[in-house]
């Protein structure tokens, strides 16, 4: 009976063995997020520099705009981002919009100088000026066209109802008239008086009655003329009544010095 020999079996090789998967290198994420941000403020920037009085909105964003997009471009050159041209986009669309919000500063600036130099235009008289009292009669003139004058006083006898005359005390009447020689309407809403009597300067008291007291309400149109009579409560020694009158708030208060 014949044996038969196998063959000795060999280990193979490495080589002939197939390699195991290898997991794949991480793919690096572009980091675009900074530019994107500048483009979108820059743009928002520069759109609110165009807009009156959103000069202060235009700047900040544009400042942010301008940091952001010099950032996202630094990472571009870094091969962090892949969008170069829209940071540079955003920071130039920052710029713009630093530039927009000086120039908006400027404008304001000038807007608001030109608006206050015409209200205290309008506001101081060309006649009488402030801190020198008028004599009775005499009449101020408002560069826009409102003159005021306060008339003489009288003597004015209250009725039993009036309120704020005090037994004892001589009462005075005046008329105040308004006259508007301007092209546009007077607002005399706000128009106050304030009375003083004596070398004292005590308070007069304004009488309200059924034919004095009171004030012009609404406005006054163009060529038009506003009489009120008013009445002042003084003590019975007074020599003076100081009367003072504002049409309203942007008219500067005039005072007129009469002799009683």
């Amino acid at each position: 009976m014949s044996q038969h020999t196998q063959p000795p079996q060999y280990p193979q090789s490495p080589d002939q063995f197939p390699a195991p998967d290898m997991p794949g290198a991480p793919v690096r994420q572009a980091r675009n997020g900074l530019g994107v941000a500048s483009l979108i403020l820059g743009i928002i920037g520069a759109l609110s520099g165009i807009v009156p009085f959103l000069f202060w909105l235009a700047g900040t964003l544009g400042l942010l705009a301008l940091i952001l997009g010099l950032v996202g471009r630094s990472r571009a050159k870094r091969g962090d981002a892949t969008n170069k041209g829209v940071a540079v986009t955003g920071a130039i669309l920052g710029v713009l919009g630093l530039i927009l919000s000086v120039v908006g500063v400027i404008l304001t600036f000038m807007f608001v100088g030109d608006v206050v130099k015409d209200v205290a235009k309008s506001s101081t008289p060309k006649q009488g000026p402030v801190g020198k009292p008028l004599a009775a009669g005499d009449t101020a003139v408002y560069d826009d066209g409102l003159s005021v004058t306060v008339s003489a006083p009288k003597k004015y006898s209250p009725s039993d109802t009036a309120v704020g005359h005090t037994a004892g005390n001589v009462a005075y009447q005046v008329t105040v008239t308004l006259e508007n020689t301007g092209k546009k309407k007077a607002d005399t809403t706000l128009f106050t008086t304030d009375a003083r009597a004596g070398a004292k300067g005590t308070k007069a008291e304004e009488i309200i009655d059924g034919k004095v007291g009171g004030s012009p309400s609404g406005h006054i149109l163009p060529g038009k003329t506003v009489t009120v009579t008013l009445a002042y409560d003084t003590p019975p020694a007074s020599k003076t009544l100081d009367v003072s009158v504002s049409p309203d708030i942007l008219h500067d208060e005039i005072e007129w010095d009469l002799k009683l």
